[in-house]
């Protein structure tokens, strides 16, 4: 009996790749890209921290030399002076800003009272013929003055919103800068004392010397910049504010002297 054997076509094999494999491998080099970039921007982060706590330190310590006497400040005095007249402007220009406020409530009060007065004057000139005349002269005079009263009333407000734009807006802006300039300072001075104190000769860490020599070169070309931006700002702003001044300083002069003006 001859056994006889089966054989199979078998054609070439070609690999089989599952879909959810392929699904798999994708998702986890999605995976790593973002962990990648999340990896990354953290250490950015902790950097900007780090340099950020560093400075802060340093500031703090110089702050509390200068207190203390420890160390000296970088002075410019002709824009200290420029700084502090301009503290002191602004305390000025609020006195008269919270005078001018109060000068409106009160005038409010006083032209509604005056038109008033004027209306009963009117009424009484019908009721009293034996004063008619006096009455309706009166009456006019306090009804003209009201009305009067209401245009100075709305320059009035006008020249408080200037000078509040001017003392709160204008004024602070520049504030502001000078703040940033005087952290700017001290941490200037902060890294201007390390380097002064720092002797190349005896520091054989040549990278910790380059270090402090490229921080005080920053920080001074950051602190000059700063300087020369506020001396610009300063000079604008004067023009700016004599400016304004003249120009409210007139109408609102002009318009209390139409208002004592009886037509």
């Amino acid at each position: 009996m001859e056994v006889g054997i089966k054989k199979d076509n078998i054609g070439e094999s070609k690999p089989i790749t599952d879909k959810n494999d392929e699904s798999n491998m994708q998702s986890l080099k999605n995976t790593l890209e973002n962990g990648e970039i999340l990896y990354s921007k953290y250490c950015s982060k902790v950097e900007v921290v780090k340099s950020w706590s560093v400075s802060k330190y340093k500031r703090t310590k110089q702050r509390i030399n200068e207190i203390l006497g420890y160390s000296l400040k970088t002075v410019d005095v002709e824009l200290e002076n420029e700084i502090i007249k301009l503290s002191e402007t602004q305390k000025k220009y609020e006195i008269i800003l919270k005078t001018a406020k109060n000068m409106a409530q009160h005038f409010q009060c006083f032209i509604q009272t005056q038109q008033l007065l004027g209306n009963t004057f009117a009424e009484l000139s019908e009721k009293s013929p034996e004063l008619e005349q006096e009455f309706v002269l009166n009456s006019e005079t306090q009804i003209n003055l009201s009305k009067n009263g209401q245009q100075l009333l709305k320059l009035i407000d006008k020249f408080v919103s200037s000078v509040n734009t001017l003392c709160y807006k204008t004024i602070e802006d520049t504030l502001i800068t000078i703040r940033k300039y005087e952290n700017a300072r001290i941490e200037y001075d902060a890294f201007r004392s390390e380097f002064e104190v720092l002797d190349p000769m005896t520091n054989s860490n040549l990278a910790s010397v380059f270090d402090v020599l490229q921080n005080y070169q920053i920080r001074k070309e950051e602190f000059e910049k700063i300087r020369s931006d506020i001396y610009i700002k300063l000079k604008y702003l004067n023009e700016n504010r004599i400016k304004v001044m003249h120009n409210n300083l007139i109408l609102f002069n002009n318009a209390i002297k139409s208002y004592f003006t009886i037509q």
